[in-house]
């Protein structure tokens, strides 16, 4: 299952396709009792896309088997037992993806010549994924955070292992990671050179926060050779480079969460700044209709803020049941990929900091 999406796998996924492009979307859950019905509901939303291709007469037989058949690879490909809030199975002739998201999604089975990806978009943005680089002088790895956890990240060449001359020391051997002097070796350097070439490279496919971890000589070398982590919030904590995820986190965690808690900050203060000058749309419907004229500049969503909406026949948003004819239930995911679109900044706060304004507002550009 597919979990980094980058700026290249969502032009790929946005690509048109042959009709039909069939987008699977169902909810899953992290832990028991609900987490015993995944299943079911899954293989019940994909047997509704087999009757939806079978329904629709602009399928031709030939591309019916070849689609059903990329939805039966993709099901062998779910592994419920590390299910995250919610599942996309996209699959068109000759292709499928198996997504999982960090974000609940609706039900929902689409036949299209593209995929629905406004679920996966929303759910990066909620999820503020950060990179860590661990630093030491024979082993620099990479790992992948978010939602108050860190995984080792294996791609772009990481993690990075130097290896060690056969008469080295033994007890050195040990020490070398973390040993101040270590970094002033030029062998270690041009290691130190090769980590920061392929943290360039990384950065430039994925671009996220970076926090780098090490000694502070590992810090400064790494700087020193290099460009990449320049920008990095630097931790100074030795040992991770062959730590354990949880000990990432212990000391990463707190840096990143101060980090969060002053943005919101600032975006609530911008969003203050913006009121008094008219600049400012709050509620799902005006900022719905902001985000379809490009007019949004920055965008901030309440983490746990749902809505179903329809439209009405003045053009305005106005509550729905779930279910309901003309429902839209993942209209806050739509007004999320609405804004990033058209270059907007896109902040997802703590439940509770918009207060007043219904859980999202915005700041206009006019």
């Amino acid at each position: 299952m597919e979990h980094l999406l980058s700026p290249t796998s969502l032009a790929v996924l946005r690509r048109p396709r042959p009709y039909p492009a069939v987008s699977v979307l169902t909810p899953t859950h992290r832990r028991e009792p609900e987490k015993t019905q995944d299943a079911v509901r899954l293989r019940n939303a994909v047997a509704e896309a087999k009757k939806r291709l079978e329904s629709d007469p602009a399928v031709t037989r030939e591309r019916r088997a070849d689609v059903v058949r990329q939805l039966d690879r993709a099901l062998t490909e779910v592994d419920l037992t590390f299910a995250e809030d919610g599942l996309a199975i996209f699959a068109a002739p000759g292709e499928h993806q198996v997504w999982s998201l960090s974000r609940p999604v609706p039900e929902r089975v689409v036949l299209s010549d593209t995929f629905l990806t406004r679920n996966l978009v929303s759910a990066q943005a909620a999820e503020r994924p950060f990179w860590v680089l661990s630093v030491s002088a024979d082993r620099v790895t990479l790992w992948s955070g978010a939602a108050g956890h860190v995984t080792e990240e294996r791609t772009g060449g990481f993690p990075l292992i130097r290896r060690l001359v056969e008469n080295f020391d033994a007890e050195r051997r040990l020490q070398i990671g973390d040993n101040p002097s270590a970094f002033r070796a030029q062998d270690t350097r041009q290691f130190l050179r090769e980590a920061d070439g392929a943290l360039g490279a990384l950065l430039r496919r994925h671009p996220r926060p970076l926090y780098v971890t090490g000694q502070p000589a590992a810090l400064s070398a790494l700087d020193e050779v290099g460009s990449a982590a320049r920008g990095a919030t630097h931790v100074p904590r030795g040992g991770l480079a062959h730590g354990t995820p949880e000990a990432v986190w212990r000391a990463v965690g707190p840096v990143h969460e101060a980090r969060l808690r002053h943005e919101a900050e600032a975006v609530a203060r911008a969003l203050e700044t913006a009121r008094g000058r008219k600049e400012f749309a709050a509620g799902v419907d005006e900022v719905w209709q902001s985000a379809r004229e490009g007019r949004v500049r920055l965008l901030a969503v309440e983490e746990n803020y749902r809505a179903t909406m329809r439209t009405d026949a003045g053009s305005h948003l106005v509550p729905a049941e779930s279910g309901a004819p003309g429902a839209r239930e993942d209209i806050v995911d739509e007004i999320v990929e609405q804004c990033l679109e058209t270059g907007a900044a896109v902040h997802f706060v703590p439940d509770g900091t918009l207060g007043e304004e219904q859980g999202i507002a915005g700041v206009l550009r006019y």
